[in-house]
């Protein structure tokens, strides 16, 4: 889940991640008045995740969102923001080369779904039963980086006010369990499933916009998320890997993605009128998440009773199993990074496709790595749920035009 600025670590899927981090990696709509924010995971055109199943579902994980304009989506498991207009503020850059989007483009992919397969990684590969202790590691890891990248002026950052504080812990509340859900689903439930079932938060979040903001979705829109429910249900019946604890997780995962990316939307406008500049950007969200969520963090180690996993397992003392925990920190942070830039040198629509169709490469890889037991009924209600994904962000793409 990595820095899920949906990284949390973002695609990922990719809340990220996850993604969110990981990635998740799912996206919504948010309003974010003119700049560009904070990610999840993971990109079906409405709010990720992340990531992606992990933002850091993760997109996810510090949950870079990437604002533009207005009407943004977060895909939150990575965790990230997918802009909701076409139009992209491009800022001036001193040096650019011809290739940059494509560049920018593999870089988003890669980080995205190597965010969610570390973290499997990690959980499954390792068997490490202590997904919180993984988060709250992989946040204090983008908290570093991204402190000392302000101090050196590489970036800049909003000061972390009480105001501010008050303002955002709400949101920030979510953003943990968010992360944390994200994390025990993808221990027990497949990568490939784990992106299929991420679509329900579209559907939760449609919903929610629906009756919260008046928001009204084009038939289009309905068919797609109709296609989505109708693969998660059929994905889940002939899942062979099947696991009551994991899909318990992933469901709740949805409510609080998409509760997420709701409330995010009514908490933006004020937490910005709090900050001194009177704006919050990307990096700015990166450190304000992951600060707030060191503190509740480690008191959920201690409620969950982690502590007492981690005193006796010989996995700490392995160099390797550290050296993986680190680089799932820096890839949630990497999906902030990879998806403002990609969203800068290309836009909206080509941002939200590409991410529709990075969950497939990222469902395949899953499947052959963790050597999944599927079926042939199983594989076509993942391919099925996928297709959806794609069919819903040219929807999205298509709404917009004509809101537009």
């Amino acid at each position: 889940m990595g820095s899920r600025a949906l990284s949390a670590g973002a695609s990922f899927d990719s809340p990220d991640l996850a993604f969110e981090r990981n990635h998740a990696e799912d996206v919504s709509k948010v309003r974010w008045n003119g700049e560009r924010g904070h990610k999840f995971h993971e990109s079906n055109g409405v709010v990720e995740q992340s990531s992606s199943p992990v933002r850091r579902d993760v997109v996810s994980r510090s949950l870079s969102a990437i604002k533009a304009l207005e009407n943004d989506e977060i895909d939150l498991e990575g965790g990230r923001l997918e802009k909701g207009r076409d139009r992209i503020v491009r800022g001036s850059r001193a040096v650019k080369f011809p290739n940059q989007a494509l560049l920018s483009g593999c870089a988003y992919c890669i980080s995205s779904c190597s965010m969610i397969l570390v973290n499997k990684f990690v959980l499954s590969g390792y068997n490490f039963d202590a997904g919180i202790s993984l988060m709250v590691y992989q946040n204090f890891i983008s908290v570093v980086t991204v402190t000392i990248l302000s101090f050196l002026g590489v970036i800049s950052t909003e000061p972390l006010t009480w105001r501010l504080i008050k303002v955002w812990l709400p949101v920030n509340v979510i953003f943990v369990g968010m992360l944390i859900t994200s994390m025990f689903s993808l221990k027990y439930i497949n990568v490939a499933m784990v992106t299929v079932l991420k679509n329900v938060t579209n559907v939760i979040t449609a919903v929610g916009e629906m009756y919260l903001f008046n928001k009204r979705h084009d038939n289009r829109v309905w068919a797609a998320l109709f296609l989505m429910i109708i693969s998660a249900i059929s994905g889940g019946i002939t899942d062979l890997s099947f696991h009551a604890v994991g899909y318990a997780w992933q469901i709740i995962n949805c409510f609080l993605t998409a509760s997420y990316s709701l409330t995010l939307r009514r908490v933006m406008d004020t937490a910005k009128q709090v900050t001194k500049s009177g704006n919050l950007n990307e990096f700015s969200m990166v450190l304000l998440n992951n600060s707030l969520s060191l503190p509740l963090g480690v008191l959920l180690v201690i409620v969950f009773n982690e502590v007492d996993y981690l005193s006796r397992t010989p996995l700490l003392r392995l160099p390797s199993f550290w050296l993986v925990m680190t680089l799932s920190g820096f890839l949630g942070l990497a999906i902030s990074f990879t998806s403002m830039w990609f969203l800068h040198q290309t836009g909206a629509t080509t941002y939200s496709l590409v991410g529709s169709l990075n969950k497939i490469p990222l469902s395949v890889a899953g499947i052959l790595l963790f050597k999944v037991p599927t079926s042939l009924e199983n594989s076509a209600s993942i391919f099925f749920g996928l297709l959806a994904g794609v069919f819903f962000a040219r929807a999205k793409m298509w709404e917009r035009s004509q809101s537009g």
